[in-house]
């Protein structure tokens, strides 16, 4: 009888165990090229460059990283500072399944995909992508890709660069240095700052086109302080 129950014991325990070895190697055993095209959904938010973060921290260096930990990060929620994870195929399967079952309380939007063979298949990209050095070959700006990053702000051309914003009532009027001007509803025009080395140069907002109608635009400054001296009464 101890016997059995020794054995049924141990086989309780292997079964509970399985999920965490079987995730241990989904790095390896994922396709690594379907994954890419899986990264997609994350572009949006999160780069591949060293300490070039976007809505979320860059992903470089990952593994192995402690969860909340990048120094050039400033917007981790306390959760998931104070959940002391480290990153590796094991803590980062389960937390693309589920990022709010895994650190409940933090602040990532994404739902998680519940699809055990694609979330291999992305860790097996994003292994390869941010481990060794090879980031800035293999994806250089993906996020641009997914709408989640803008282009070098100090190289558009002059039909981006702002001349004037004017407003009256409810419309804006932002002319660009090609002489052309577009009207915007004042809920559809969003200004925005961007202190990055790609943002604008001082004194030189860029309007953006955000959405898919046409209709909504963002006018980004270098800094808080250009905003309010940018817009004048145009009626």
């Amino acid at each position: 009888m101890i016997t059995i129950k020794v054995w049924l014991g141990a086989m309780a325990l292997g079964a509970a165990a399985a999920p965490f070895l079987a995730s241990a190697t989904l790095a390896t055993e994922g396709n690594a090229a379907k994954g890419e095209r899986l990264f997609g959904t994350c572009a949006a938010c999160h780069s591949l460059e060293p300490d070039r973060s976007m809505t979320g921290p860059s992903l470089s260096g990952l593994w192995n990283r402690k969860a909340g930990s990048l120094a050039s990060f400033p917007r981790y929620s306390p959760a998931l500072k104070s959940s002391n994870i480290t990153w590796d195929d094991n803590t980062l399967d389960r937390w693309i399944a589920d990022p709010q079952h895994l650190v409940p309380g933090n602040t990532m939007t994404f739902p998680g995909i519940k699809e055990a063979g694609q979330r291999a298949d992305l860790l097996a990209f994003l292994k390869r992508a941010t481990e060794g050095g090879q980031t800035a070959q293999m994806a250089p700006r993906m996020g641009g890709m997914m709408g989640g990053a803008v282009p070098n702000l100090k190289t558009i051309g002059a039909d981006q660069r702002v001349k004037t914003i004017q407003v009256c009532r409810d419309t804006y009027r932002v002319t660009t240095e090609d002489g052309h001007t577009r009207e915007f509803w004042e809920r559809n025009l969003r200004f925005k700052t961007d202190s990055s080395e790609d943002g604008p140069n001082k004194g030189g907002p860029a309007i953006v086109d955000a959405g898919m109608m046409g209709d909504r635009a963002d006018v980004i400054f270098a800094s808080p302080s250009e905003i309010s001296a940018a817009v004048a009464d145009g009626c």
